[in-house]
């Protein structure tokens, strides 16, 4: 087996990728590493990707695959055999295709498919994955009932909840500081006013947002 792990710039052992999985997943996965050289990535928590496949090149000749560290075991295993289905995709077909057209997605179902039913996931995981499996998206983010699954068992920050779970007129705070109060619900997305612009906008109601306490929204110029 020939395999590059690398976090922290250290190569070590596949074996090591165990402690990121759910128990009994690693058996299932250590094979797709057998054939091919791939040069696996850990990577600090990155906000707008979850992995990536970089597919080989003149000055670079491996595969190489990079997950987020941070996320939770199942959230990860999902992941991995994401880029895993990229990388046989790439091999099947080259650039000759889309990156998540209809190749990549039957690439997708092959391998999930051999981790269903082995108690590698809670159940609330395992049947969103079989709902996600008729129609596999470019990312987990996208279907709502799978990433809700995933997300319970994140290790969430103080005070950290989803859009969904906010009441009309409560106030959250977003990543870059901004407040907005909840004002409608809509058919698959949220309606919220802007507390710094009093501009609205519409929210996924899977985005992770922040709580804040009346007195602070009250502070803001819009407010009302």
């Amino acid at each position: 087996m020939r395999v590059v792990l690398n976090m922290k710039k250290q190569e070590t052992s596949i074996q090591f990728l165990d402690q990121f999985l759910p128990p009994g997943a690693f058996e299932h996965v250590a094979p797709f590493f057998q054939s091919h050289i791939i040069h696996l990535t850990l990577t600090h928590e990155r906000k707008s990707v979850m992995g990536d496949y970089r597919h080989p090149w003149r000055a670079n000749p491996h595969h190489r695959i990079s997950v987020n560290a941070t996320l939770n075991p199942y959230s990860f295993l999902v992941t991995l055999l994401h880029e895993l289905a990229h990388m046989r995709t790439y091999i099947h077909f080259q650039n000759r295709v889309q990156p998540h057209g209809k190749e990549w997605k039957e690439e997708f179902r092959k391998i999930l498919v051999d981790f269903i039913g082995k108690r590698l996931f809670p159940p609330d995981v395992e049947k969103a994955l079989i709902a996600y499996l008729h129609n596999p998206a470019a990312s987990t983010c996208t279907d709502p009932h799978l990433y809700k699954a995933l997300y319970k068992y994140d290790k969430r920050k103080s005070g950290h909840q989803l859009v969904e779970s906010f009441k009309i007129k409560a106030c959250f705070a977003t990543d870059d500081g901004q407040i907005f109060r909840m004002e409608e619900k809509m058919r698959t997305r949220y309606r919220c006013k802007s507390l710094h612009s009093g501009k609205m906008y519409l929210f996924q109601g899977i985005m992770e947002v922040r709580a804040v306490e009346n007195e602070v929204a009250e502070r803001q110029p819009f407010y009302r």
